[in-house]
């Protein structure tokens, strides 16, 4: 299964482990998903991840960003003309469409509904993807 994983998961996913996005970053970690990304995604991993906020340790997520850099699957994507609700979502997008994923997973959906334009991924909640899929 090809996926392409949005920040939020990943984030989600490493402070409760135990939630669906835990189970996620699991799926991610035994390469039960491949997940699909290009350089603004690897960038934006860590960019995330290392906020005060979270308090996650560098060489965790030097760990983690770089299991998913060699794990996963480097896509050059193409750009889409389509206007999101947040733009900054856009790469995952694209990611999605030019790897041709089997799914978007994220906990904002909302946020991959084209203001202007139209796509073909399926974007999905971890829970639901977890439903559908078993993973």
């Amino acid at each position: 299964m090809r996926v392409v994983v949005d920040t939020n998961v990943i984030v989600s996913g490493v402070l409760n482990p135990h939630g669906s996005p835990g189970h996620i970053v699991n799926a991610l970690l035994t390469e039960t998903i491949t997940v699909l990304h290009d350089d603004r995604i690897l960038s934006e991993y860590p960019e995330v991840l290392l906020r005060p906020t979270f308090a996650f340790p560098r060489s965790d997520v030097d760990v983690l960003v770089d299991f998913v850099e060699s794990a996963g699957e480097h896509v050059s994507a193409k750009p889409l003309s389509l206007l999101l609700p947040d733009p900054n979502d856009l790469p995952f997008l694209e990611v999605a469409t030019s790897g041709a994923a089997d799914a978007l997973i994220t906990g904002n959906i909302k946020h991959f509904k084209p203001r202007r334009g139209q796509h073909s991924v399926l974007v999905i909640t971890p829970a639901d993807f977890l439903r559908r899929y078993g993973e």
